[in-house]
């Protein structure tokens, strides 16, 4: 064991990070019949917080998978990997339905089917919902149950994963017992993004960019990291600092526009798709009109939605612990910060140049594949699927696998991407 280190334990797969992504890799692991341990830093993930929705084309619709496509496409502003996309958007529906069958339940309609909201950068209403606006909490409560028969361990902060000649050994964590290691040939980090490198984010505390530090020093190749995603709508207040509520996409899909302290709108004459353009549209308009303006933050006019309370009410509660009532007044808003940036990879199994990795047949593509298409914009409200030799390993909101050791006894995934949709 490395100097310094007081404990030891055993595993097949190491998961760093228990939200949506690393507890969907772990039961994929698990029921395949591997020895998993998850870790996790704190108790709150981003998965919880997460409220919109999740964007899939469902069978018998007036949708389809190439509109799905090109929005996404035309949302990227030309940095979308073209096959990533396709692969993750095409598979979006039997990813859920593998969430369905983990125990999540989503909105539905009157006539039975699930409920369709409409968000930003969509041409149609496409987002599934859960508890209005809990979506994230809902997926993160069925998860948390299903892998209710794992080795789950909080308050575990991962150092260093540990790679030798042989590849991959494990992690090196500390817990309230000191400093240990976790052997293991296979590490998947899911450790979500780094907004809490702003002074105010919609991430949870530990959004801390953890996973990229880790990648990093293992030698893995990082890339876009100069992407920070603005979501255009953060509840703004005095004391705006620290984790932020957020104020969904679908309040605008729902009909609540943006106007400025004078009434005008944010958005007029900047893109056809006006308050539902991308995020990046939308967050640089409102950005251009506080410049312009000097005001603090703009208003989210929610006042036509009818029972709002129902339909939202996370966001009704965020809103009513700030003294604001959406029925009869304006909601102000200010871009929020969350990470767009990726491990460098592949979209199937092609490792990733790292120390220490043995080349594949297939060599790696000139430009970043990673499995979100990694966009600034629209990484967000997409569902994946990653083939590994032998096996399907389907994931969630957002998340990325890929490979860093390719021998076949010493293997790193990665599972990360935007930690708030």
């Amino acid at each position: 064991m490395p100097a310094g280190t007081t404990w030891r334990a055993d595993a097949d797969v190491v998961v760093v990070g228990a939200g949506v992504a690393g507890l969907a890799a772990a039961l994929a692991v698990h029921r395949r019949g591997r020895k998993v341990v998850v870790l996790s830093k704190v108790g709150a993930t981003a998965t919880h917080f997460a409220q919109g929705g999740i964007a899939v084309v469902l069978p018998d619709s007036q949708d389809s998978i190439e509109a799905h496509v090109l929005d996404t496409l035309s949302a990227g502003a030309g940095l979308c990997d073209a096959e990533a996309v396709r692969s993750i958007v095409s598979d979006g529906y039997r990813a859920v339905r593998d969430l369905v069958a983990d125990g999540a339940r989503f909105d539905e309609s009157r006539s039975g089917q699930w409920a369709l909201t409409r968000e930003g950068g969509h041409s149609a209403r496409r987002i599934i919902h859960a508890g209005g606006d809990a979506t994230g909490a809902e997926v993160q409560r069925a998860l948390d149950h299903a892998a209710a028969m794992l080795d789950v361990r909080r308050s575990h902060v991962v150092h260093d994963i540990l790679v030798g000649p042989e590849g991959v050994g494990g992690v090196l964590v500390g817990n309230s017992d000191g400093l240990g290691v976790i052997q293991a040939g296979a590490v998947v980090l899911a450790t979500g993004g780094l907004g809490h490198l702003y002074s105010a984010t919609t991430n949870p505390e530990g959004s801390t960019g953890d996973g990229i530090a880790l990648a990093l020093r293992a030698g893995v190749s990082v890339a876009d990291i100069e992407f920070i995603q603005f979501h255009p709508t953060m509840l703004h207040t005095p004391d705006a600092a620290g984790c932020r509520p957020l104020i969904s996409e679908a309040v605008r899909g729902e009909g609540a526009i943006l106007v400025d302290a004078r009434g005008d709108s944010v958005t007029a004459g900047v893109h056809p798709q006006g308050d539902l353009a991308p995020r990046d549209v939308v967050a640089g308009a409102i950005a251009r009109r506080l410049r312009e303006s000097g005001d603090q933050c703009v208003y989210l006019d929610a006042r036509t939605i009818g029972n709002f309370a129902i339909r939202f009410p996370t966001i009704t509660a965020a809103c009513a612990a700030a003294g604001i009532d959406p029925s009869v007044q304006l909601i102000p808003v200010v871009p929020g910060r969350i990470t767009a940036a990726a491990v460098s990879s592949p979209i199937r199994t092609v490792t990733p140049r790292s120390p220490g990795c043995s080349p594949r047949v297939r060599s790696r593509a000139p430009a970043c594949t990673a499995q979100t298409g990694w966009l600034p914009t629209v990484c967000w409200k997409v569902w994946w699927w990653v083939g590994v030799p032998g096996k399907l390993l389907r994931g969630s909101l957002t998340a990325q696998v890929w490979w860093m050791n390719a021998t076949p006894r010493h293997r790193v995934w990665i599972a990360e991407g935007c930690s708030r949709r």
